[in-house]
């Protein structure tokens, strides 16, 4: 009845989390990812070696022993996992640097891992970047911008609101 009485909502944004293209996750080269089987997203198909949080968060999981991925949980109740490649886990770590542990909090733009994309791709992996938000009451709210060139750390990819 009274518009002031209404809760105001707040506008969360995910920015890339790696330079390079970015398309929707349904056209993910690997089928577990495009069937949306692991949550929806978006993949960057990169230009550079590094990996960054894409928003303020707390990083929730590592990868010890492969460091192809991470887990962070941003502001706004979003949980997201971050996996550079296809069949990466496979290399055990080769190529890959984790710079950040599980429980940190990071800022956007923060580096987080970083990988060596020319030396992998020279063995035949795809080192498409997916960035998967988690199965969540919020995760149906979000909204993804793709079909473009993003900066890691600046371009927007994805919104919702809380």
């Amino acid at each position: 009845m009274f518009g002031f009485f209404k809760k105001k909502q707040k506008e969360f944004e995910m920015k890339a989390a790696a330079d390079g293209s970015v398309v929707p996750m349904t056209e993910a080269s690997d089928a577990v990812f495009s069937s949306l089987a692991l949550g929806n997203g978006i993949v960057i198909r990169p230009a550079g070696n590094v990996v960054v949080a894409p928003a303020d968060g707390t990083i929730t999981v590592t990868m010890e022993n492969s460091n192809h991925a991470v887990g962070m949980e941003l502001e706004g109740g979003i949980e997201i996992l971050i996996h550079i490649g296809v069949d990466t886990v496979n290399l055990k770590g080769e190529g890959f640097t984790a710079l950040v542990n599980a429980q940190e909090k990071v800022q956007a733009g923060t580096e987080l891992i970083r990988f060596d994309r020319e030396a992998l791709e020279a063995k035949g992996y795809c080192m498409e970047v997916m960035q998967i938000v988690m199965e969540s009451e919020t995760a149906s709210r979000v909204q993804y911008e793709t079909n473009m060139e993003a900066k890691a750390g600046e371009t927007v990819v994805a919104r919702w609101q809380v």
